[in-house]
């Protein structure tokens, strides 16, 4: 969310973000409705000094002269700044409304435009097969680790079932990445699988993409999408203090995502699933400090695919592509050998220090300070789906077994699937 006196005083700059991201805002009428409310705001405050100056002449006057003149217009007054308060009250929700529509602004070397998505780095060594390497879900089928019918049945289209070696390489992806972030310094979260709506605002998942979440109405509570939600939500409402920044956490976690209205592409395998494992990397920064994090926090994940021995790319995203919380994005893409596709496994995102006027999460740097609001970054380390995709397709073998990645056999307890 956005502070009002930058809204106010920035309008260009907003509605350049608006148009850039592809959202629509009616911002027009957030200036009309932010004008109306300073405009009762201050009538109010003129009929609250006038009625104080009357209270001061009725104490002194009351022994020496009828007051009743004056009575009476403090009692107006009075009435009158009920009906101007209820007034504001409705204005300030419709603010408030208008308000939580407006995107992140994307920071200033985020490219603009559609398709205008730049790759900043390659990385690995795509495989080369003297055989017609199988998709992973043929792959996957063939070699019994993975069971789309047996998911189908339990739930429907689109959830993935792990079987034998295939479940035992989904744990195994799922401990590595926790294990190889707590030696980067990261402390392991195990947060809930399920979050409030409080918390699914904070984030910014809410309100413009509830339709896309899984929601328990008896409770309403949502299915956690991502352990962003529940992680960042950890710190809200709170004050924190200069010497516990950068805080930096790992959390494993389902997550669970309805997808409404995005399918007809990549649905095949595990490609696009409303249930999937990732591990998620959460910090709470200083301002000054936050791009300098997320270089980090990018770094830490080309790592884990650096290891893992998949090839991938870095793709700095457009506004266009952006989410509507973050100021800036890298994309982290497998390339899956069979598939012939770039896979995104991760998103590394800045969002300033907007999630944390949505939560409330500031820092005080000094006793007595004015508290100011914390950066927030995220990334995911990595997404499970396509990385075990990925990692099955370029590492198959022409007898039609894995050989499992030299990081995973100690998770594994093998070298091959077959």
């Amino acid at each position: 969310m956005l502070e009002l006196k930058f809204l106010r005083e920035n309008p260009d700059v907003v509605r350049k973000a608006i148009q850039d991201k592809a959202e629509r805002v009616d911002f027009d009428r957030f200036l009309e409705l932010d004008a109306a409310r300073r405009a009762v705001i201050q009538r109010m405050e003129e009929k609250k000094h006038r009625r104080n100056e009357l209270s001061k002449k009725i104490g002194m006057r009351r022994s020496e002269k009828d007051v009743s003149g004056l009575m009476e217009e403090t009692r107006l007054l009075a009435k009158e700044v009920k009906d101007l308060q209820r007034e504001l009250k409705v204005l300030e929700e419709k603010v408030h409304e208008t308000v939580v529509a407006i995107p992140n602004i994307p920071h200033s070397s985020v490219p603009v435009g559609e398709d205008a998505n730049v790759i900043v780095r390659e990385a690995g060594e795509i495989p080369q097969f003297d055989f017609t390497p199988l998709p992973h879900w043929q792959l996957g089928t063939a070699l019994d680790i993975l069971d789309f019918p047996a998911a189908a049945r339990v739930c429907g289209s689109n959830f993935p079932s792990y079987k034998g070696l295939g479940a035992r390489l989904e744990r195994a992806l799922i401990n590595f990445m926790v294990d190889f972030s707590l030696e980067k310094g990261y402390t392991e979260i195990f947060p809930p699988f399920l979050v409030n709506r409080d918390s699914m605002f904070a984030t910014g998942q809410l309100p413009k993409l509830e339709k896309d979440m899984y929601l328990i109405e008896q409770d309403d509570l949502f299915l956690n999408p991502t352990a962003e939600v529940p992680v960042t939500n950890i710190h809200r409402e709170e004050v924190l203090t200069l010497d516990m920044l950068p805080i930096k956490y790992v959390a494993y976690s389902a997550c669970f995502r309805r997808e409404a209205g995005s399918y007809g592409a990549d649905t095949k395998g595990l490609l696009r699933v409303h249930q999937f494992n990732k591990v998620e990397l959460v910090k709470f920064t200083t301002p000054e400090t936050s791009y300098d994090e997320l270089e980090s926090m990018l770094e830490d994940v080309c790592e884990l695919m650096d290891l893992l021995t998949i090839p991938y790319r870095i793709a700095l995203l457009c506004a266009r592509e952006l989410s509507f919380a973050a100021a800036k994005t890298y994309d982290v893409e497998a390339w899956a050998s069979a598939t012939g596709k770039w896979l995104e496994v991760s998103s590394i995102s800045n969002f300033e220090d907007f999630q944390a006027r949505r939560a409330e999460i500031r820092l005080r740097r000094t006793p007595g300070q004015k508290a100011e609001f914390v950066h927030t970054l995220n990334g995911s380390g990595l997404a499970t789906p396509r990385t075990f995709a990925a990692i099955i397709e370029n590492c198959q073998r022409s007898d039609g077994s894995i050989q499992v990645p030299e990081v995973l056999t100690p998770y594994m307890k093998t070298e091959r699937i077959a």
